[in-house]
């Protein structure tokens, strides 16, 4: 059996923390005492299937950003995240690259190898996301007034880190700027250009801190 490939991490760290009233970027943001961004750093630090880290940061705080990257590559992002993840991946050699939300702090070691691992024992496969079951009732609404409730039996609430075969990911990504600006996630990109994208279920906390109450939500995570 041949060896394990291994993968870039790309963490889209571009944020610029307005929701979360932070006054500066999400991405240094405290959250136990240190910057939001250090603790998916940590959990790639320890995961066995990346090599190497690029992370995109908030234009003008790039050096901040350096100064807690701890040798990783740091570009400067874009105007949207699929554009900041855009030129991150041009500094990726890998054939893997598993993309991730600073965002979300807690994301595991083992979630980042899980993720790699899945995909390349997949060779049909152009990217795996990690997701969890949809457990609210979803209700779609016009002006504030329901038009059906969604059924949610195959729903899955998308997370990161997602790996993709940085080829596949390359051509999603060339798309144009309003295009990039509307994603939410990269893999919808792939899925957009055609390519198969498979869900890995993952059940683990990985909350992404977006608002205050985010926040307040992670620090009461860390104390447990």
């Amino acid at each position: 059996m041949g060896a394990h490939a291994l993968a870039t991490a790309v963490i889209a760290a571009a944020g610029s923390g307005d929701r979360l009233g932070a006054g500066g970027p999400k991405a240094l943001v405290e959250l136990g005492g240190r910057p939001l961004l250090t603790w998916s750093l940590d959990a790639i630090a320890d995961a066995t299937r990346i090599e190497s880290v690029v992370v995109s940061a908030p234009p003008g705080h790039e050096g901040a950003i350096e100064a807690i990257a701890r040798g990783a590559t740091v570009v400067t992002g874009g105007a949207s995240r699929s554009e900041s993840v855009a030129r991150a991946l041009q500094s990726v050699e890998s054939d893997l690259v598993a993309v991730h939300d600073a965002a979300r702090p807690f994301a595991s070691s083992e979630l980042f190898d899980a993720v790699v691992s899945a995909l390349e024992d997949d060779p049909g496969c152009d990217a795996l996301v990690a997701a969890a079951p949809v457990a609210d009732t979803l209700k779609r609404a016009l002006a504030g007034r329901v038009i059906e409730t969604v059924p949610r039996a195959e729903l899955w609430a998308a997370q990161t880190p997602q790996a993709f075969r940085t080829g596949a990911l390359r051509s999603a990504l060339d798309a144009d700027a309003e295009a990039l600006g509307a994603a939410t996630d990269d893999a919808s990109l792939v899925e957009a250009a055609g390519g198969v994208v498979r869900l890995l279920a993952w059940n683990e906390p990985n909350l992404k801190v977006t608002t205050r109450t985010d926040m307040r939500i992670a620090e009461a995570l860390l104390k447990r």
